[in-house]
């Protein structure tokens, strides 16, 4: 585990998480309120700044704006990001953001249109929920992934905290890693993520590699980014993996 800094973050969300988050190490549920003890929660923890931007500013003036032949969305979330985005050291607002940023993307209207009748309004909450923790994973613009944290291992830790089996671990990955999106709602999270500073990207191609994602930035080197996940997932997943409680007898 490498650390920079071991001040504890404490955020107040609009919704509750559910109370299970707590078996994962260094996290703590109290009502609204989210806790994190960075030196027992990351395996990996050497930048504590993030590029965010006003969610609501993201609403206003990014979300309903069409690409065109001359302006792609990518186009439009970069030079979005260069005029708005601004680097931050509060962890808190980094949560906040990105829980907008999920409820906004995880919404239960997209339900009826997905084609996945076992995925849920209680599986939506669970992708925003983690996705909202893995927001404070990160990678510099050189591609290293410099904070690494469970949330990265998005089925092993959803197993752990959901109690999910195999199965349904595999098809939440699916949802959050972008099999059930079309092209509008590609679009749309290309826009969305212009609050997080830069665009979710995953280092699997699917399911069984269960590498996860993390947004980076524009610009970052994804061949260095590809080799240095590959140098450390196998033994920190098997670390999520170990939180699992075993089903009762």
């Amino acid at each position: 585990m490498t650390t920079i800094d071991t001040t504890v973050i404490s955020v107040d969300l609009p919704q509750a998480f559910d109370p299970r988050w707590s078996r994962l190490p260094g996290i703590q549920v109290d009502g609204t309120r989210l806790t994190v003890d960075p030196a027992e929660y990351f395996f990996r923890f050497e930048s504590h700044t993030w590029l965010v931007a006003d969610w609501q500013l993201v609403t206003n003036q990014l979300l309903g704006v069409q690409e065109t032949t001359e302006s792609t969305v990518e186009q439009l979330a970069l030079q979005f990001i260069k005029e708005h985005a601004a680097s931050t050291s509060d962890a808190a607002l980094v949560l906040r953001t990105a829980f907008e940023v999920y409820v906004y993307l995880f919404r239960d209207e997209h339900l009826a249109s997905l084609g996945l009748p076992q995925i849920t309004t209680a599986h939506l909450r669970m992708l925003r929920e983690a996705a909202t923790l893995m927001a404070l994973n990160k990678v510099e613009l050189d591609g290293h992934i410099s904070n690494v944290g469970p949330c990265w291992f998005f089925p092993a830790a959803t197993s752990v905290v959901f109690d999910l089996d195999e199965e349904m671990g595999g098809l939440l990955d699916e949802v959050y890693h972008g099999g059930w999106f079309n092209e509008y709602r590609r679009i749309e999270s290309i826009k969305a993520h212009a609050a997080l500073g830069g665009r979710l990207v995953h280092g699997c191609q699917s399911v069984p590699d269960q590498t996860g994602g993390v947004v980076a930035p524009y610009g970052a080197s994804m061949s260095v980014f590809r080799d240095d996940l590959a140098a450390f997932k196998a033994g920190w997943i098997e670390q999520v993996y170990a939180h699992r409680i075993a089903p009762a007898a």
